[in-house]
């Protein structure tokens, strides 16, 4: 038993309140070292009365470790606990700080969960486990009404720069609702919709205001109700890391210098405000000079970007916000972000852009979720560049459940490309198989799939500006073999509860090999998901007790013989499974 490789905490995603009345426990040991594990957990006031040892279940594996988890419901809300671990030949107690192979005598030095206190328990809004999202970049979705078009608009469908404009607005959205409720999604995620001078409106000049080529409050207010009628969520984009050149407090400090009342609202290092060798002389979004950075340590910066939060979500009903640039805005700010829109709507999804291990943000005090990349590049380097094996893709996976809380990672948020990577169809070379076995298990993963407006009718691109084309709207240059794939995977998601909310499994994840297998389960109901990222036929062999099978994707039904369902699938196949009772 390697001791050195065991691991607890009191609190973060080791030890921490799933709702009010559940904690959750977790251990890392090495991977394959121990046999089982039991959490030695009571009431550190009636120890003697309530102690008990807790079986705990593994919950996940990466390349080095095991992680076991259990749930626990303590009467009186407080919890004493360690743990008991054993190995092949090997027993061993841990406590708060020692490894030993005696009980322990009394609760004094076990590890604690003091008080399981409601306003410290992270909640998310359930609405989004159930939620598919579709992200749209507005200004080349749909134009809607010409009489808001930019002066120099070109015709749509036309080559996209850096600085063209197509027309795009929010009336073309209102305008293909349909099309969104045909493909099955409830809930959109927009890139900024506020006034700026770009076409991607990551300059905001005025938060308060609707870009008038997309229209105004009126027309969002108009789409807001739309979309809630059909049963479609609206989260838009929070641009709080920085504003843009145009916005009015920094147009007073170009203009009036140290004597601006506004000069503390940024980060400025020296006045004028004049590059120095090629670089601004205050904060930026990277070196962007168009896009200076907010101070939101600032006390009035804080308290507009505050009222901008709640206005959007009382006055507009819209039902979350995205945060850009997340990880460069200081805590404390989006600690007061949260109590400001949770006050608004208990509902509101706060998600965060971080492109990385995000664990300082999801403690319950600021996000909900972010942008789960760490999984976007986990599917495309196993499925599109075959850059990893399915075991090194289940350790990837399994490393990533592990960082988190359980209840962040099912509301994290999924994507497989967004205005700011190429295309998922450019990424696959132009291979529809691919592209569909990485949505299969995007829609078959725990957390909220988000598709890229497009992708469902074969929209291809290379990096910005390539992959924000204009939509495409004609019937016969729209991929409907696509089109019906992702509305299908959409009704099946919706359809099999495990899918959302169920634990996950790894059945087959070979060293070398490219047959995936897993299980997502709820309750007494089980999904099995089969993959094969090969370019030949292959035989998948799973144990399982129940006598028949049914493949949810094409009909197919399957017997099983001596405890073993066989599945030959054909290259890049893939078949989503459920019990025939």
């Amino acid at each position: 038993m390697l001791l050195e490789a065991v691991y607890h905490r009191p609190k973060l995603n080791w030890s921490y309140a799933y709702d009010y009345e559940t904690i959750h426990l977790r251990l890392r040991a090495k991977k394959g070292d121990l046999l089982q594990v039991y959490a030695f957990a009571g009431d550190k006031y009636m120890w003697d009365q309530s102690k008990e040892l807790l079986p705990m279940r593994k919950l996940i594996s990466d390349e080095l470790f095991d992680y076991w988890e259990c749930a626990v419901k303590p009467t009186y809300r407080r919890l004493k606990y360690g743990f008991l671990l054993k190995g092949v030949d090997t027993e061993m107690w841990m406590t708060e700080n020692e490894f030993t192979p005696e009980r322990p005598e009394n609760p004094d030095r076990l590890f604690e969960y003091p008080f399981l206190n409601p306003d410290d328990v992270f909640t998310v809004p359930d609405w989004v486990k159930d939620a598919v999202f579709y992200q749209i970049f507005p200004e080349r979705f749909a134009n809607g009404n010409p009489d808001n078009d930019p002066e120099d608009v070109l015709p749509w469908g036309g080559k996209p720069e850096r600085h063209n404009f197509f027309g795009g607005d929010l009336q073309g959205v209102i305008d293909h609702l349909d099309h969104l409720s045909e493909l099955g999604v409830n809930a959109i995620y927009f890139t900024p919709v506020f006034e700026a001078t770009t076409n991607h409106k990551y300059d905001t000049t005025d938060y308060m205001k609707i870009d008038p080529h997309f229209g105004d409050v009126d027309t969002m207010k108009k789409l807001v109700k739309a979309c809630h009628e059909r049963g479609i969520r609206v989260v838009l984009d929070a641009v709080f890391n920085h504003s843009g050149q145009a916005f009015a407090p920094f147009l007073d400090v170009l203009e009036k210098g140290e004597k601006s009342r506004y000069k503390d609202w940024f980060h400025i290092h020296q006045f004028p405000l004049d590059p120095t060798k090629g670089l601004p002389t205050y904060d930026t979004f990277s070196f962007e000079p168009i896009m200076p950075k907010l101070n939101t340590g600032n006390p009035e910066t804080k308290q507009y970007l505050l009222k901008v939060a709640e206005f959007w979500i009382k006055e507009v009903g819209i039902d979350g916000w995205r945060l850009d640039v997340a990880n460069e805005v200081d805590h404390q700010f989006w600690r007061e972000f949260r109590k400001v829109v949770k006050k608004a709507n208990p509902e509101a999804y706060i998600l965060g852009e971080i492109w990385h291990e995000s664990s300082p943000w999801l403690q319950g005090d600021q996000f909900d979720a972010v942008m789960n990349y760490p999984f976007t590049n986990a599917v495309l380097d196993f499925v599109i560049g075959q850059k990893m094996d399915a075991q090194g893709f289940a350790n990837i996976i399994g490393q990533q459940i592990s960082r988190y809380p359980q209840q962040a990672s099912e509301v994290a948020f999924n994507l497989l490309d967004s205005h700011d990577t190429p295309r998922l169809l450019t990424l696959c070379d132009d291979n529809k198989d691919k592209m569909k076995l990485a949505a299969l298990f995007q829609f078959t993963y725990m957390g909220t799939p988000c598709i890229y407006y497009g992708d469902e009718v074969g929209l291809d691109g290379g990096a910005d500006p390539d992959c924000r084309k204009c939509m495409e709207w004609r019937p016969e240059h729209q991929d409907q073999d696509l089109f019906g794939f992702y509305r299908k995977l959409i009704a099946l998601r919706k359809e099999l509860a495990p899918l959302r909310n169920g634990t996950i499994k790894f059945l087959e994840a070979e060293k070398a090999g490219s047959k995936l297998a897993y299980e997502r389960k709820l309750g007494g109901e089980s999904v099995i998901v089969l993959l094969n990222n090969y370019d030949a036929a292959q035989t998948f062999e799973i144990d399982t007790l129940d006598k028949s099978w049914l493949d949810r994707i094409n009909g197919t039904s399957y017997t099983t013989a001596d405890g073993k369902l066989m599945v030959r699938l054909p290259a890049y196949g893939y078949a989503i499974l459920t019990p025939e009772r």
